[in-house]
């Protein structure tokens, strides 16, 4: 549909949660690093003094779970190179005009003291219990949106999923939407975008080489952490619990054949060399039917930007809503004022299931009868006037197969993408690795 829809915001403001508080940041390194270079992107350094919080983030998370240490000469490297990437898209974010704002980095931030239950003064108390400043979190909350809304701009929004592509799914895979999940893990040898033959021989030697060492019993998240290429190696390689329509259709594939504890043989994709390990499976078959309230909407949005604040955003939908109340056809009205993708529709959203729309919006719409208009209403996106047009109570069960398979598709084509497109631009990125050359 489009971005007012909670499935296609990713970890946009909204999606954050008590993560940032479970993994703090680390407190200023000592003074020896503060000049030194660790690399070169672009026409920026990064600084030793930086190389040495992110290692201490890592390090720590690591022991939160239970992962046994790489060498400390590995771990600099992996995270290194994950400070590489992130400088290179923040680059490219500045020199495209990219920008958060401060009103949705404080809306982000509410929403991670609200998921975390707890108020803004008592968030701002918990990190600098640990040693992480107001200033520190602010800016890394601040990157992290900034980064979303950039793979959403570069890789999100131009994945197409078409209706040919949706059926081929659901008839080559009868069984994925099992309430059956696995936990999994992988291994990643990462290849150039285009690898010649010698650079194919070294990643296959690094496969079997990693392969030796799980052969010879050493601990996969262990392995994992020292010698993957994926953004995750470093965590472990761990995906999470998962159905395997949540898992690229490679590594549902395999997974199907292994029984728990077991390890694939290595596996080509056109990102480099996989390892999968099964570490564990739950649950049971079949999809149970479902029936839903659904309730039929339409809305305008308004957009903030610079130059249009909060209040004059509210202001210009009360006008709206005074005319609409006055006789004005709401759908003419939003095909001339409202900024979201439906408005060449009236503003019409169509049949919306419970969980569909952002928090703020369903809240709203909920409350509304039959006919009634809403009073504006704020979300991540903008404001909104809304109206229901009417409910049902509707068998869904197909309808939610079909869009559980979309959702799938758009997600492993996403993925790929995105591993696709950092790719190209760590290869198109200016580095000098100063690592090991004092």
């Amino acid at each position: 549909m489009n971005r007012l829809f909670s499935r296609s915001c990713a970890a946009l403001a909204i999606g954050f949660s008590c993560a940032m508080l479970a993994m703090p940041l680390a407190a200023a390194p000592r003074a020896v690093d503060v000049d030194r270079i660790a690399a070169v992107v672009n026409n920026e350094v990064i600084t030793r003094q930086e190389l040495r919080v992110r290692v201490d983030q890592a390090t720590r998370q690591l022991k939160r779970q239970n992962v046994e240490l790489p060498p400390a000469d590995v771990l600099e490297r992996q995270v290194l190179e994950r400070l590489i990437l992130e400088r290179a898209q923040l680059q490219l974010a500045r020199d495209t005009s990219l920008r958060v704002d401060d009103a949705t980095l404080e809306r982000a931030i509410a929403r991670i003291a609200e998921n975390n239950r707890i108020g803004i003064d008592q968030l701002r108390a918990t990190l600098e219990k640990d040693g992480v400043s107001w200033t520190q979190f602010r800016d890394q909350i601040r990157t992290e949106i900034l980064l979303t809304r950039l793979r959403e701009r570069e890789v999100d929004n131009k994945v197409v999923v078409t209706d040919a592509e949706v059926d081929n799914f659901l008839a080559s895979n009868p069984d994925a939407f099992s309430n059956q999940e696995y936990l999994l893990s992988h291994i990643l040898i990462g290849a150039p975008e285009r690898p010649t033959p010698e650079q194919i021989e070294r990643l296959r030697a690094r496969a079997e080489a990693v392969m030796a060492r799980l052969r010879a019993g050493e601990d996969f998240s262990r392995v994992a952490a020292a010698t993957s290429d994926a953004p995750d190696g470093i965590n472990g390689g761990s995906l999470g619990w998962r159905r395997l329509d949540r898992v690229p259709a490679l590594f549902a594939e395999v997974a199907r054949n292994l029984k728990p504890g077991e390890v694939s043989q290595p596996m080509r994709s056109a990102a480099g060399i996989h390892i999968v390990k099964l570490m564990d499976r739950r649950g049971g078959e079949g999809t149970a039917a479902l029936t839903l309230e659904q309730t039929h909407a339409r809305h305008i949005l308004v957009k903030t930007s610079e130059v249009l604040s909060d209040a004059e955003a509210e202001s210009r939908l009360r006008g709206l809503r005074e005319r609409i109340v006055n006789g004005a056809d709401f759908g003419e009205l939003a095909k001339a004022s409202s900024a979201d993708l439906s408005a060449a529709k009236g503003g019409d959203l169509g049949w919306v299931n419970p969980g569909d729309t952002v928090p703020e919006f369903e809240r709203a719409m909920n409350a509304l009868k039959p006919g009634e208009v809403s009073q504006p209403v704020r979300s991540p996106f903008g404001w909104h006037l809304i109206q229901v047009l009417g409910r049902r109570v509707q068998d869904v069960t197909d309808e939610r197969k079909r869009g559980l398979a979309r959702a799938a598709l758009r997600e492993r084509k996403a993925e790929q993408a995105y591993e696709d497109w950092l790719r190209q631009l760590r290869d198109s990125t200016y580095v000098d690795n100063r690592l090991g050359r004092e």
